[in-house]
């Protein structure tokens, strides 16, 4: 019975995450065919004259009513063809590859250092909770949370490639580089995305644990003699797993689908990077793929996230 309420479960969140991905396409695609000026006339130029342009809309489709483009969009992608770029005239697939492996090892890297310090200083503040040592990290997160990713970024910047000159300032990749040479080029985005993220996994993490400790095996456990350490990493944080999965998940999606702003300061060839680039050129097929791709893998980590906090959580695999 228990196996079978799960699965039916899964089953609801992966149809859920399907539906809000459709209604977000759907979304995408309006907002792409409501901003302002004219594709055509971006592509061709102001010289441009209305027969050509005409043509070009034609050859374009973009005389065709909204809901004939959206479903011939849509077939497309679900046959694996993101389009062609209209700027450049380029495959989109192609020229997404490389750089959604960027964006990967860029979010990868940030991940691998934020999440298990997250919950390490979330274990710290509540083994010494009201301590110093709690005050200074909660102190840390609040300041954390309270400056912008484009202010750590250019801060980054100034101390570590102006002042110390430790790390370029700007961020290039390229296929010939070696993996060392791969992470000392993103040393400081990935801090940037650490130091935006750490915070609040910490804080939840720390929520998370002191919200356990207040049960009544706790207690029973402090009785027995245990010592404080072994009661929050035998106890306590075992029971607290699935709201910190939840949390660390929401984060990973904001490392991928966040990564904007910090790709465009350290002008680091990824997604956001190349969002930004073909927005300016008015170029809604890219516009509307690398959005779709970021919603999708923002909803692929929250619907694995609830999975997870439901297989980790007994009392969510027998609902009553």
């Amino acid at each position: 019975m228990g196996g079978a309420t799960v699965a039916k479960l899964i089953a609801q969140r992966i149809a859920l995450g399907v539906l809000l991905l459709l209604a977000v396409s759907v979304l995408i695609f309006a907002g792409t065919q409501i901003l302002p000026g004219d594709v055509a006339q971006s592509i061709l130029g102001q010289a441009a004259t209305p027969q050509a342009l005409e043509n070009l809309r034609r050859e374009l489709g973009l005389n065709d009513p909204a809901y004939i483009r959206y479903f011939r969009w849509l077939f497309g992608i679900l046959q694996g063809d993101l389009g062609t770029a209209l700027s450049n005239k380029r495959d989109i697939a192609t020229a997404l590859s490389g750089r959604l492996a960027n964006t990967l090892f860029l979010a990868a890297c940030a991940a691998v250092v934020s999440v298990p310090l997250a919950i390490l200083l979330g274990l710290l503040a509540v083994r010494y909770r009201n301590g110093i040592i709690d005050k200074a990290i909660s102190g840390f997160a609040l300041a954390s949370t309270s400056l912008p990713e484009f202010f750590i970024g250019y801060l980054l910047i100034l101390v570590f490639a102006v002042k110390l000159q430790w790390f370029p300032a700007s961020s290039t990749v390229y296929d010939s580089m070696s993996f060392l040479q791969r992470l000392q080029a993103v040393v400081l985005p990935a801090t940037a995305l650490t130091l935006v993220v750490l915070a609040h996994m910490m804080r939840m993490t720390r929520a998370a644990v002191l919200n356990v400790m207040q049960s009544a095996y706790i207690e029973t456990a402090e009785l027995k003699g245990l010592s404080p350490l072994k009661i929050i990493r035998r106890h306590a944080f075992p029971n607290a797993i699935a709201p910190i999965i939840n949390v660390v998940m929401l984060n990973l999606a904001f490392l991928v689908v966040g990564v904007v702003v910090v790709e465009v300061i350290f002008v680091y060839p990824g997604m956001g990077q190349y969002l930004v680039d073909h927005v300016s050129k008015r170029d809604v097929p890219v516009v509307q793929a690398v959005g779709l791709i970021f919603a999708a893998v923002y909803i692929t980590l929250n619907m694995v996230a609830d999975i997870a906090a439901l297989l980790a959580n007994p009392r969510l695999r027998h609902p009553k």
